[in-house]
């Protein structure tokens, strides 16, 4: 039953939907892919490129080509044998720590925005669909990638309390930050992301709503196994 079941999780930002898929994906041995590290891993390579990367008021026209870059890009993931959890790689490199720096959060829903690349990575997501059961966390999953997902989450938590855990997530890492450049991003992202042309963040008519504002790690789990289970009787 559960080897060929799709679960969509999306919602805003440092909401902790990669922490309770990949705990989903572990719990029934799926398949677990982080549809946000693909963007971030775009992101890391157009950095180290030099490729320029629109605002999003420069987005219709503008002059370049992001097409022979894209061709040039391969992102996979692997299972680390260590934590038995899937991690990304860019052309052959293990990139997982890399992309999750503050530089990369600052850009990466600017890269994301740009039509073209959403359009190559959706397409590399519904190729991960056809292999079989998945449990993928993102923007649009439920809304673009996989429309006819068996289940849908959509994760939400008060803008304070998100910045407040991201906040402490790079101060454990060893990152030199303030709280209010974490909140100014929170918020950044969260308006991009809501109001990009191109597959915007929303909730799919279907989804169910997980407010995590104050629930802790377990608790989330438990949320989505019970809707699972509420999938499998009503099957």
């Amino acid at each position: 039953m559960h080897s060929r079941m799709i679960i969509a999780i999306d919602g805003f930002s440092s909401c902790g939907k990669s922490t309770v898929a990949k705990a989903i994906a572990k719990r029934l041995g799926l398949k677990y892919i982080d549809s946000g590290a693909m963007y971030r891993a775009v992101t890391l390579y157009f950095m180290r490129n030099g490729i320029p990367i629109p605002d999003s008021d420069e987005l219709v026209d503008f002059p370049f080509d992001f097409n022979p870059v894209l061709d040039k890009i391969q992102i996979t993931f692997q299972v680390n044998p260590a934590t038995g959890l899937s991690e990304v790689y860019l052309n052959g490199e293990n990139v997982e720590q890399p992309i999750r720096t503050m530089e990369i959060s600052e850009q990466v829903s600017h890269v994301s925005a740009i039509k073209t690349v959403r359009k190559k990575m959706v397409e590399l997501q519904q190729q991960e669909g056809e292999q079989g059961g998945l449990v993928m966390d993102g923007r649009d999953i439920g809304t673009t990638v996989f429309p006819h997902a068996d289940l849908k989450i959509f994760m939400k938590a008060d803008p304070m309390i998100r910045a407040d855990r991201r906040f402490k997530e790079l101060v454990s890492k060893g990152v030199e930050i303030t709280v209010e450049e974490v909140i100014s991003n929170v918020v950044g992202r969260d308006y991009e992301d809501s109001h990009r042309e191109e597959s915007p963040l929303r909730k799919a008519d279907d989804a169910i709503v997980l407010d995590n504002s104050h629930l802790n790690q377990e608790e989330q789990v438990e949320f989505v196994v019970k809707e699972i289970e509420k999938f499998k009787v009503g099957c």
